[in-house]
Formats: C-alpha cells, structure tokens, sequence
C-alpha cells in the first residue's frame, strides 16, 4: 500500500453548512449561539471524525483545536443520550503531556457541557469528563471505578497504568476514540514512544481499533506526526488524513538588535536598550508574555524589570519549572484574570496551557528552532483572527543572523523537523512486563502487537527476543546483582506472562520514562565543597572541561556517584558555561537556512568588500552602505534599521579579514592560539547544530588525540567546535587534513561508541535506561530508593552485564539514545563523508587573532546568555584587534 494512499492531506475545507450538519441539533444550537463561524480547522474536522477518520490537527494557539476535536465526539455521545444508550464508561481518552493542560482541558469541555445541558429541557444522561493523572486522589479513584467517565483526560504515564489496572481496564473497552493533545511535544521522545505502545495496547486490549486524533502548533514533517499517531496494522500503514492550519493565524514579528553596534556598545548601554525596549512594549500592551532560554535569565529579567522601572510584584511574574506547582499555577490564574502585566517564563509557558489574553510576546535570545519561535510568538492574539505579534530581542550578532534567518523561515513557512526515537529497548522492556501483567502472549502475537507503533515498525526480532531473555531472567549472573526475573517464559510454547505479586507492584510503582535527577555535589581535592551542579550538566562533561562556579573556574578531573570532584583553574577560560545543559540547541534545519543565508549574503557583499581600498577603516570613517544586491536581501528580512546595519558590518569584517564566509556548504578551519598564547586552538566553522557538532568534535578530537599523542579539549556550540591543545602540540597541515579525510561508512559510529563507554554521560544515561527497564528500581515495596543509591546499583549492573554480554539490550539502548537522540549520529555521518568527498568544501587558515565569526564560539564558556559582560569584553578586544590588522593592511 503506497503512503499517498492512507497519508493524506485534506487540501480544500468543507463548508460551515456542511460542518455544522455533522453536530447533534442541540449541541449545533449551542455552537451558534456562541460562535459566529466554525475556524478553519474545524471547517476540516467537524465531517472527517463524524465520518471515523483518523485526523492529524495542526493549527496555532487559540485557532479553536480543542472543539476541533472534540465537537463531533460531543455529538456523538449526545446522540448516545438521547436515545438512552450512553452507558458508563469510557467512550474517549484525551492525553497530553502537561498536568495542567489536563486541567484546562477539563474545565473547557465542562463548561460547555454545562452550558449545553442547561438549555436542554428534556431529561437525558449528562456527558461526564473526568481527569485521572499522579495528582488525582484516592477517593476520586474510587469514584471513577463505579462512575467512569465518558471523557478520560489523562497523561502518559496515567494511562500506561490503567492499563493493568484490571477493574479500571473493563471501563475501557468501549474506548471509541483517542485524542493526543501536543503532539510534537511527545513524537520526538521516549515519553511519546512509551504512548505509543500504550495505545496499541489499549487497541489490542479492547480488541478493535478507534478513532485517532492528533493535535498541535507546530508539527513538522507532518507526514511523521500522522505515522506516529497511527501506526501500522500489521504491515499496513493505518489511514490518517492531514488537517493543516499552521499558517491560517496572521503572525507578525520583527528581531530587533538593541543598539546599532552591538559589539563596541557598552555592556550599560547594551542592557539598558534591552530593558527599555520591554519595558516600552510592556507599556503598550495589557499583557506582555516575555520568553528567555533558561530559569536564571527569567529571574534576572523580572528582577532587572522591577529593579530598574519599579514594577510592582502585583504586576509582574516569573514562571519556570524550579517554581513550586502553587506558584506556577497562582501566575496562569494571574494571567488568565488579566491582573498580570507581563510574564517572564523559560519554556513552561511555551505550550497551549490557557493563560487568557496575551497582546505581545518578547522573546530574549534565540529559541533555537522556527517551530519554537512560532509557538512562542503564537501564545499572543487569544482569539484566532487576532494577529499574533512578537518582537525577539538579539544579544549577540551571531544571535542576531539566526534570530533574522529564524524568522523569515517562519515567514516563508518553513519548519524544522523532528524524529520519533526508535527500537527503544528500555520502554519496550516496561511495556513487556506490563502486557504479561494482562495475561499470556504468545512471542508471535506479542511481537506483532509492539511493530503496529511506528516508533517499533522496524524492530529487529532478535532484539525483541533479547528483551525476553532478560526478563526472564535468562542471565543468571544478574542474580547477584539483585536483578531478578520478571516474567516467566515458556520456551516450549514461545509465551511469556505474569510472574509473581511483586512484580505487579515493582510494575505500578517504578512506571515512566522521566529519570530520577539530584544536585551534584562539586568538590575539591582538599574535600572543600564549593557548591552544585545539576546532573544532567554533569553529564556533558569530560576530564579537563573548564566551568564557572560562584564566579570561579574550575577543571573537572573525575565524578563517583553524587559527587564531581574538580581542581581550581584560577585564570583558565571556561570550555562550557553553567546553564550549557538547559540551552536549547539549534536545529539542523535552522542551521542549514543560515548557511544558505551567509552564501548568499557574501555573494551579495563580497565584491564591494574587496574593492574597498581602505578596507574595514574606510567602513568605520564613512560607513560603507550595503550595495543594491545586499540591500534587496537584508531589506526582504523581519529586522530592523540596527539589525541591517550589523549583519552587513559583521559579514563585511569576515570577508575583509578571513577572505571567506563559511557555511554549510564551505567548513573554515582556522589555526590559531588563545588570548593568553599558552594554548594552540583549531576552530571548526561547521554550520550543521549542536547535536550533529557534538558527533563531529568528538570523532575529530579523538583522532586528532592519536595523531598529536596529545591531550585534546572541547568547545561545543552550535555554529562550530574548537579543538584545543597545548602549545608544543600543535596541528599542522598533515593532522588536518587526515582529520577531513573522514571515515569509512559505520566507522564513526563504531569509534564514539569506544569513545563513549568512558564518559560521564554513558553512566548517567545507562542508569536512566536501566531504571526504565526495572534493571535497578527507584521505588522498592513502598520506600523511594535514592538517587544515590540508584547509580551505585546501575554501575555494578552494567559491569556484570557488560560481562555476561556486550551487546545486553540495555547497554546497546544507552549508546543508541547518546549517539542517535542525544547527539545527531546519521546527519554527522553524512556530514564527515560529504567532507571527505569534498560534497562539502574545506579551507584552512592560520590567523594570529581569529576572524570575527568565531569570537562567540571561542568565548562560549565565558558568561551567562543573557547579559554576557565578561565575554562582550572578551569579543570587543578581539575585534579591536581584527580592526587593527585589517587597517594596518589598508594602510
């Protein structure tokens, strides 16, 4: 069955007539008495879940999602009550994967059914909506396993345990319908794999499919989302029709560069200009929603914002994920009752939860993806035909070429994608020991029902009978390790099922796939604690990073379970800055528009450019204007009069001092030192994502380590790496061109997985994939295990795994997560084999000071993103320097 055939786009809406024809009477009466119109998605939706299509919804914020999919559900149990057939029990489950998305979805279809039964004046059954999420007490429980509900609002985990909930369970045979509510927010990771595998579940549960909907903002390939809602029967592609609505709400946004020069300006006037720019949007709006990158840059922006134009704490408000629930949830009643000027938020405030009217939203920095951007700047304009208005504010002239391509991307439509993990061996082991909780499969049967979910379609039989041999307990040697079986396996009959009391309860009590994460102690040699990190941030780093903490650097040497042990590095400059694992990285997408964009704009400026006699003097003394050809591209951009000025400064200042602007078509390779002279640097200009970056510098370093026998350190960012060496081991030309020549095809992989094994992260990553697939517990006959003590768990188990098998399906899960979701191993591949091909341009330079496009990469570590003071100064000495040279040429 070709994919055109069962994936397919609705390309022309029905009419309001024919839409509205689908409604029960009484619930079509309400809709227009309260609405004027249907929107446009559910022009599209209304007929397609009347008729029992699967349907894919993607439309912005306030565009009307929710009756988008629950209209015709509605009328399809008013009709059930009207003739008396609406039975208790559950007839639609609604997941998402927010908590409290759960709560406004329950008061948004209440409300109306509220309003709904108080206009029908004959006696019928009322439709009832009920929420089951870890929040929901015991009583209410209760109440749920007499009265179930006819719409289940729930979350992933939640419904992965109702599952094996055996009373609860009969309550959803009658399921008629599934809505996944966020999507993108789950397809990309394994909380979405894990709902994957519960929905074919509950179809193989109550023994027939239903009707699938998906909904979100911002999705991309939509053909992926549509495969992920539905999956596969057998080998068939199930059918799922395309409603897309992204672009149907008017979006307006424009990056702003604080000040004309954003280099030389001072670090008072840089952050004055970006407080007053909010401030003055603030001021002309009711609500301003205000998004940075990380929950220290919310707290210094509420506290800059009271600090400097004495806002008062009745008006303004942080909201981020260390904020407690009550706090969190007293800011969205805030803003939903308009009594709040302006939120400050990280990303939790990024989804569809209802914070009511927003006039503006102002986003600080980059958000690293046209997906993100346009959520965030989509949260504004409540109503659908209001126009969605956003300003970002660019702190850095790198930030501001990727916030001004970012933007016209988002202007020309154009999203970056995700990928569904898949063949995760650690959720496949939880959900195998939750299916032998409901009985005995046969491996056939089983193994049939697990490849229906397209995150599964494509798993190898031998890894799912890996899977098996482990839960059995068929390596003994584990034993002594306190891993046990759980399931039992009848070898002869090829099934497996249910084994034992304890197991049930080890199943309900350790569900998920959201790790267990602690602070991690910092210690120095002395055993002098100087403060903490959080784990994941440990987890990025190797012996020899440089961090900052509590205004001082610090060399990490080693880790052993809760503890990073480090030695001062009074003076060394940071190779990674404190909130490196809260940054977002840049797309692979996002990252190859801006290679597109610095072609064309060096094109476009490089003849002028190097026909300036007097170089980057005579820019600077009579300010070089951008010729026609530059003009007609930056005029064509969402930026303003500041942000023109500086992009063709910058790529002018490239041009004159490197003779090239790399992109993802050219790599520069730059040979250089640092500020100090002590250190060798080799910059890689490689425009492909942090993800793809992190593969590429690992897999450089380590070759470039065995061909110097020297020590290699290395900075990551999104727009390049540094590889950096000490003074008498530098690279010369041979090492440099052995490193481009690239690898043979799966060799990459092969050298990081030997690379990996040693690192903080495989341990840490190891222990999140052996809690998920009860190897080691994090909660044990009703007492919560440490995190403390889980890493000493998982690390004897791995090592008595790695023994009994190399290729034990947990270990093989971990290096598959670190290499294919963590870091980007297939484009990574692609890039070094387009590299070695010569697909993909190098050029090496030597310069004594490096060229302006990597003054943000070489002082990465430096500071924090939002203010930045210690590396803004670092940036301007090094372009004082550059302008130095580039005069002394001219002259």
């Amino acid at each position: 069955m070709r994919c055109d055939d069962v994936i397919r786009y609705l390309e022309k809406p029905f009419t309001a007539e024919e839409s509205l024809d689908c409604l029960n009477l009484f619930l079509r009466k309400w809709f227009e008495k309260r609405y004027k119109a249907p929107t446009p998605p559910q022009l599209y939706s209304f007929k397609l879940i009347t008729e029992g299509k699967n349907v894919l919804i993607t439309a912005p914020t306030g565009s009307g999602k929710t009756f988008s999919a629950f209209m015709s559900i509605l009328s399809d149990l008013m009709n059930l009550s009207l003739a008396n057939r609406l039975e208790d029990k559950v007839y639609c489950i609604y997941v998402s994967p927010l908590r409290a998305l759960n709560n406004d979805i329950y008061r948004n279809l209440n409300v109306p059914l509220d309003q709904l039964f108080s206009d029908i004046t004959i006696q019928i059954k009322r439709i009832t909506v009920g929420i089951r999420t870890g929040d929901t007490t015991q009583a209410e429980r209760q109440r749920m396993l007499k009265h179930p509900p006819h719409i289940l609002v729930t979350t992933p985990e939640s419904l992965a345990i109702l599952l094996n909930s055996e009373r609860f369970a009969e309550h959803l045979k009658g399921v008629k319908y599934v809505v996944i509510d966020e999507l993108h927010e789950l397809a990309n990771n394994k909380r979405g794999v894990h709902l994957s595998l519960s929905i074919e579940r509950l179809a193989g549960l109550i023994g027939h499919d239903f009707v699938r909907v998906g909904m979100g903002a911002t999705l991309s390939p939509l053909d992926e989302a549509a495969r992920y809602l539905v999956g596969y029967e057998g080998e068939n592609e199930r059918d799922c029709v395309i409603v897309d609505a992204t672009w149907e709400k008017r979006l307006d946004f424009t990056a702003l560069s604080p000040v004309r020069d954003i280099v030389n300006s001072s670090e008072k006037a840089i952050d004055d200009s970006i407080y007053s720019i909010i401030d003055a949007i603030v001021k002309k709006n009711r609500t301003t929603l205000v998004f940075t990158n990380t929950r220290s840059g919310t707290e210094r922006v509420v506290y800059n914002l009271i600090k400097r134009f004495k806002y008062g704490e009745e008006s303004i408000a942080a909201h981020h994920g260390s904020l407690s629930r009550e706090a969190r949830l007293g800011v969205e009643d805030l803003l939903k009752k308009g009594k709040l000027k302006v939120a400050v938020s990280s990303t939790s405030l990024e989804l569809g939860i209802d914070i009511g009217t927003i006039d503006n939203v102002v986003q600080i920095g980059s958000p690293k993806s046209v997906a993100r951007a346009v959520q965030r700047i989509g949260r504004s304009g409540h109503s659908f035909n209001d126009v969605a208005r956003g300003e970002v504010i660019v702190t850095s002239r790198d930030d501001l070429v990727e916030c001004s391509v970012m933007l016209d991307a988002a202007k020309r439509r154009h999203l970056d994608t995700f990928t569904t993990p898949k063949n995760a061996l650690d959720v496949l082991a939880q959900h195998i020991v939750g299916m032998s909780q409901n009985g005995k499969w046969t491996l056939d049967k089983a193994y049939a029902l697990v490849r229906n979910s397209y995150a599964y379609h494509t798993l190898p039989r031998k890894d799912f009978l890996s899977l098996i041999e482990y839960l059995s307990g068929a390596y003994v040697g584990l034993e002594s390790r306190r891993v046990y079986a759980k399931i039992r396996y009848d070898e002869k009959e090829q099934a497996f099922s249910r084994r034992g009391k304890l197991t049930k309860l080890i199943y309900f009590m350790n569900i998920g796939t959201i790790p267990d994460e602690v602070a991690i102690d910092v210690v120095t040699p002395d055993n002098k604690w100087q403060g903490s990190i959080q784990e994941e941030f440990l987890s990025r780093l190797k012996p020899g990073d440089v961090f900052v903490l509590g205004g001082k650097p610090y060399r990490f040497d080693s880790s052993r379970l809760m503890k990073a042990f480090v030695t001062p590095a009074p003076g060394q400059v940071p190779t990674i800055p404190p909130w490196y694992s809260e940054q977002l990285p840049l797309t692979y997408e996002l990252a190859l528009e801006i290679g597109r964009f610095r072609e064309r704009m060096a094109a476009a400026i490089g003849t002028p450019a190097k026909k300036s006699r007097n170089g980057i003097a005579a820019l600077r003394r009579s300010g070089l204007k951008p010729n026609a050809e530059a003009r007609k591209l930056l005029d064509a951009m969402p930026i303003d009069e500041n942000a023109k000025v500086a992009i063709f400064n910058y790529f002018t200042e490239q041009l004159l001092y490197a003779g090239c602007v790399p992109n993802d078509r050219l790599m520069l390779i730059e040979r250089t030192i640092d500020k100090e002279g002590e250190r060798n640097l080799l910059i890689f200009h490689s425009l492909y994502g942090r993800r793809v970056n992190d593969a590429l510098s690992r897999l450089f370093a380590i070759r470039l380590s065995e061909l110097l026998n020297a020590d290699v350190a290395v900075n990551i960012t999104d727009n390049g790496f540094v590889l950096i060496t000490e003074l008498q081991a530098r690279p010369g030309a041979k090492a440099i061109s052995a490193l481009v020549d690239g690898v043979g095809k799966g060799e990459m992989r092969r050298i990081l997985t030997r690379d990996i094994r040693k690192t903080e992260m495989m341990r840490r990553r190891f222990r999140y994939n052996a809690a998920r697939s009860f190897m080691i517990l994090r909660n044990y006959m009703g007492r919560k295990i440490s995190v403390r003590k889980q890493q000493v768990n998982s690390q004897l188990v791995l090592k008595a795994a790695e023994e009994i098998n190399p290729d034990f399906p947990i270990i093989k899960e971990t290096y598959r997560e670190i290499l294919d979701d963590v870091m980007d191993m297939p484009r990574a591949e692609r890039v070094a084999m387009a590299l070695a091909s010569g697909e993909i341009a190098h050029k090496v330079i030597e310069t004594s000071v490096p060229s302006p496009f990597s003054h943000l990469l070489i002082t990465f570590g430096e500071s924090d993103v939002i203010m930045m003071k210690d590396r803004r100064r670092h940036i301007r000495e090094l372009q004082r320097q550059v302008l130095a040279k580039l005069g002394g040429r001219a002259r």
